[in-house]
């Protein structure tokens, strides 16, 4: 259990006893991701934390650890559970707990920004995020856009035949792993802070993820091409655990949730700005990007992709591909 943790139970028992706010005394809550510096996460995240520090009096203190140095990603999530780790950045691992985080990054099913944000903020969205917090007991507070994701190896792939068995990483999902196996791949799950060193030394030979991350980890120092298969286009949550969330009393909540909402529009500008740019520079950097038969990948892994979902869920994943 970390000291803010601590301190945020010791505050709620002050406050019994004196019949203060749940919250007299100060709280620190520790939030680590796997992006770097540079990535408009974590910059984002920066804001959420001075947002938060400004509107509770400086009583609630974010500190925000990027490069997975408070953790991986599916050990901050148990982290979270176990009352050791307040929050993260996370997005569709939490399907290892919740079916409908597999919606947040299913392969080919928002084609564009706009479809995704109607989903991630409609209905479909809300229903993601009380399974999420009944679940996983993982609250999300506000989402962030994420690129879509691009297959990078050290040749043009521009069709799913051309993968040939090709041993690539990807994130520790299920679906990812089905759906990379049915194009013809041989999927390794692997922590994000692995890739670089796996794809140096040879273990794995690709690796897929959004331009962003490609450009943070130095993946062009190891990889040559960035195949434009765009598989994934998703969003990812800034969250809270529910544990924690639970201890606050309704203002706090209120300044959290403001906090967040700011930090979202804050990251929304930053995404946009930066994504042609990073193009600029990995080209730069020498990099080539490739055009792909995407029709080719997506009508290949749409069935995969349809009978991997967690069968509750199979009805609404069949809807978004009808649309």
């Amino acid at each position: 259990m970390t000291t803010g943790f601590k301190t945020g139970i010791a505050g709620l028992i002050v406050a019994l006893a004196t019949g203060t706010g749940a919250l007299a005394q100060d709280l620190t809550l520790k939030l680590g991701h796997l992006a770097n510096e540079q990535n408009s996460w974590h910059k984002a995240a920066l804001r959420f934390g001075e947002e938060v520090k400004a509107r509770t009096d400086g009583r609630i203190v974010v500190e925000v650890y990027p490069n997975d140095s408070l953790g991986r990603e599916i050990d901050l999530i148990n982290g979270m559970q176990l009352g050791t780790v307040e929050m993260t950045i996370t997005g569709e691992s939490l399907q290892n707990w919740a079916p409908m985080a597999s919606l947040l990054a299913l392969p080919y099913a928002y084609q564009t920004l706009e479809e995704m944000d109607a989903v991630a903020s409609g209905e479909i969205g809300d229903q993601i995020e009380a399974q999420i917090v009944e679940r996983a007991q993982v609250r999300p507070l506000a989402y962030f856009a994420r690129g879509p994701r691009n297959l990078t190896a050290n040749r043009a792939i521009t069709t799913p035949d051309e993968l040939q068995r090709m041993r690539m990483r990807v994130p520790n999902v299920p679906l990812f792993v089905d759906t990379w196996t049915a194009l013809g791949a041989l999927p390794t799950p692997m922590a994000f802070s692995e890739v670089f060193t796996s794809l140096q030394n040879g273990t794995i030979a690709g690796q897929e993820n959004p331009l962003a991350l490609i450009q943070t980890a130095s993946f062009n120092e190891v990889q040559s091409h960035v195949n434009m298969t765009e598989h994934v286009r998703s969003w990812i949550y800034l969250a809270i655990a529910e544990q924690v969330w639970s201890q606050l009393d309704e203002a706090d909540q209120a300044h959290l949730i403001e906090a967040a909402r700011i930090a979202q529009e804050f990251e929304r500008e930053q995404f946009l700005a930066d994504e042609d740019a990073i193009r600029a520079d990995l080209e730069a950097k020498g990099m080539t990007f490739v055009e792909v038969d995407k029709a080719a990948f997506a009508e290949k892994a749409r069935q995969p992709v349809i009978d991997s979902v967690d069968a509750e869920i199979r009805p609404t994943v069949e809807e978004l591909f009808a649309r």
